[in-house]
């Protein structure tokens, strides 16, 4: 898994409460399990019409948020299903922080798994990164995950909070597994000890 220390980017609005994950990458996306190819299905229900042409009112179109890395958005963001698909498809489209007042728990959890950070903040301070995000491509946040701030483009920085455990894996490049070898000469100690025993 990628590492995620610093990240300064675009930062696309989304002003869209209840953000579900169908919305997310729509079901037909589904059939395969690579992490990868799947960012042109981001948001496919409102980034293309029916015809298949750019939706050119959706935000991730406009020519100042192509290459957003950062999603500030609305309140219960990646509700609905447990689809893994969603962070994956976040992350093939260049997506590696995406800030709310709150997150469905799968969601949530999915994210930190894949390398993204989801970050959660006040109404007040969504509020202020929402008019920072309007301003367009001259306007980028920079995220620091080790001193757990954002720092706008005027200067001023916001605090936020992370789980211990959850920054650790972040900031390690670390998913289950990784986590998991980090014990390895432990689970190594314990298996010769076992081992030892049942030949006693």
């Amino acid at each position: 898994m990628e590492k995620f220390t610093t990240l300064e980017g675009v930062a696309a609005p989304m002003r869209i409460i209840n953000v579900d994950t169908d919305r997310i990458i729509p079901k037909q996306y589904l059939k395969t399990i690579k992490r990868t190819g799947l960012g042109k299905g981001l948001f496919a229900e409102m980034r293309y019409k029916d015809d298949g042409s750019e939706n050119p009112d959706f935000v991730l179109n406009k020519p100042a948020y192509r290459n957003a890395k950062i999603l500030v958005c609305g309140d219960n963001f990646g509700c609905g299903s447990s689809r893994e698909h969603a962070p994956w498809a976040l992350a093939d489209f260049g997506i590696r922080c995406v800030i709310s007042t709150s997150f469905a728990d799968i969601f949530f959890n999915n994210c930190a798994k894949n390398g993204i950070l989801a970050i959660i903040v006040s109404p007040e301070d969504l509020e202020k990164l929402f008019e920072d995000a309007e301003r367009g491509s001259n306007a980028t946040l920079s995220v620091d995950l080790e001193a757990q701030t954002i720092k706008g483009p005027d200067g001023g920085t916001l605090h936020f909070d992370i789980d211990s455990g959850r920054k650790h894996s972040l900031l390690n490049g670390l998913d289950e597994i990784g986590l998991t070898l980090e014990r390895g000469a432990a689970i190594d100690a314990y298996e010769q000890k076992l081992a030892a025993r049942e030949w006693a």
